[in-house]
């Protein structure tokens, strides 16, 4: 996700010798912004984001990162007027889990993949997961899941 970067006449932060203002990382900016919209009362504009981000960020550099994020379902937007409406798609946890299954999704050997990622946990982890995935079976005669998954 290439969201790093700032307009120079607009970017914060600590600058480096030069005096520009320091570049922000890989997905840094983005993570910032998810952040404002996990704290918000409710869906908001794109100018509310970027006055909650210091109002030093340019709208569009906002507009781009709120696009990108759409693109990745990692944030909704609706109608309010004339004007979008935009909040987190999930939560943190859910986001992560999305990333994950995203991931996943791209790998042609999937039981390697997961039998890799189960080996790799520590063991409290692995005793979560355990109970998590027998929390999640349906129970007998229950009618669970039948989508071959």
């Amino acid at each position: 996700m290439e969201l790093a970067g700032v307009d120079p006449e607009h970017g914060e932060g600590e600058g480096d010798e030069s005096g520009r203002p320091r570049r922000r990382g890989q997905g840094e900016l983005a993570t910032e912004v998810l952040s404002v919209l996990h704290r918000a009362p409710g869906p908001v504009t794109a100018s509310w984001v970027q006055e909650q981000l210091g109002g030093e960020l340019a709208y569009t550099t906002v507009m781009t990162i709120l696009s990108r994020l759409l693109a990745k379902q990692a944030v909704v937007r609706s109608r309010a007027g004339r004007a979008y409406v935009w909040a987190a798609a999930a939560d943190a946890a859910g986001l992560t889990a999305r990333r994950m299954r995203r991931m996943l999704d791209t790998e042609p050997d999937r039981d390697a993949v997961l039998a890799s990622f189960v080996t790799a946990l520590t063991p409290e982890d692995e005793q979560l997961l355990r109970s998590l995935l027998n929390a999640a079976e349906p129970s007998p005669g229950a009618g669970g899941r039948d989508d071959g998954r």
